[in-house]
C-alpha cells in the first residue's frame, strides 16, 4: 500500500497517524507541507528516522523545491522522486491511503 500524507506535521497530526498505523515496509509518499517532515534538525526528525528503519519513505522533489528546499537537507533514508516516480509508486501499490 503507498501512503500519500499533504499535510505539515507542524499543523495536522495526518503523518503521525498514518506512521502509527502503516505496515511495516509500506511506501509512504510525502507531498505538498508534509515534506518538511523529512527535513533535518527538526523535532520531527527523530520520529521520521525511526520511521526510514520501517518503511520506504519519499518525498516528491517538485514540492521541495517549490518550498525553496533542498536535498541536502533531507534525513538521511529518504529518497526524492519526481512526478513520473509517483505515477509508478501509485501503480505498484494498491490500494493508495491518502492521509489528510
Amino acid at each position: 500500500m503507498l501512503h500519500t500524507v499533504n499535510k505539515s506535521p507542524f499543523e495536522k497530526n495526518s503523518l503521525r497517524t498514518c506512521l502509527r498505523l502503516a505496515k511495516r515496509g509500506s511506501d509512504i509518499l510525502l507531498i505538498q507541507d508534509a515534506v518538511y517532515a523529512a527535513l533535518s534538525a527538526t523535532e520531527w526528525t527523530e520520529m521520521m528516522m525511526d520511521a526510514v528503519n520501517e518503511h520506504r519513505i519519499y518525498v516528491l522533489e517538485p514540492d521541495l523545491a517549490a518550498r525553496g528546499l533542498s536535498r541536502d537537507r533531507l534525513i538521511q533514508g529518504v529518497k526524492t522522486v519526481g512526478y513520473d516516480g509517483f505515477v509508478e509508486l501509485a501503480c505498484r501499490n494498491d490500494p493508495v491511503q491518502s492521509w489528510l
